[in-house]
């Protein structure tokens, strides 16, 4: 029986990109970092050398993916700015100002839905210890789907923004 080559499953958790090549397990590994680090502790869990994670380190910071932040020693962070202008970005590609429209509706609607049911004005405010030990799971679980609408609306009200100016007519 022939090999697949391809892989049957999500990668291995002590080696996720060992598949990859340096660079892409250089930025896997900032993507997974949420704290600043230095290029010695991301080159262990790139598994490169510290000379390699450090040049697509500084190429990440030209480009704005990673922050660096000067020291001894030099610590890297992942830029999260960068990857909310991304994706409003995509957003705004994918889809027409009414897609984006219907859709910040949709969430507006999940989103008072939620405040009406736990009488709070954001998941922040409801103090989950009120609900018998049966409902805790249920209640986290509406908790972050509000959370993930509300961050979900804003990132598409942006994208909606952004296709409505660049659709606007000049007036020159």
């Amino acid at each position: 029986m022939a090999k697949s080559s391809g892989r049957d499953g999500p990668p291995p958790f002590d080696r996720p990109f060992e598949d990859e090549d340096t660079k892409q397990r250089v930025y896997g590994t900032v993507l997974h970092t949420r704290e600043p680090t230095t290029a010695g502790e991301i080159a262990d869990r790139a598994d490169c050398s510290e000379d390699a994670a450090r040049s697509h380190l500084s190429f990440y910071a030209d480009l704005g993916i990673v922050t660096r932040h000067e020291g001894r020693p030099v610590r890297y962070e992942r830029n999260d700015d960068y990857f909310e202008w991304r994706r409003v970005n995509e957003l705004a590609q994918e889809h027409t100002v009414d897609e984006l429209q219907t859709r910040v509706s949709e969430l507006t609607d999940q989103i008072e839905t939620y405040r009406d049911e736990y009488n709070a004005n954001s998941p922040a405010d409801v103090d989950v210890l009120e609900f018998d030990a049966a409902e805790i799971d249920d209640v986290y679980v509406d908790l972050s789907e509000w959370a993930t609408a509300v961050e979900d609306r804003r990132l598409h009200e942006r994208a909606r923004r952004k296709v409505s100016s660049s659709t606007a007519p000049s007036h020159s």
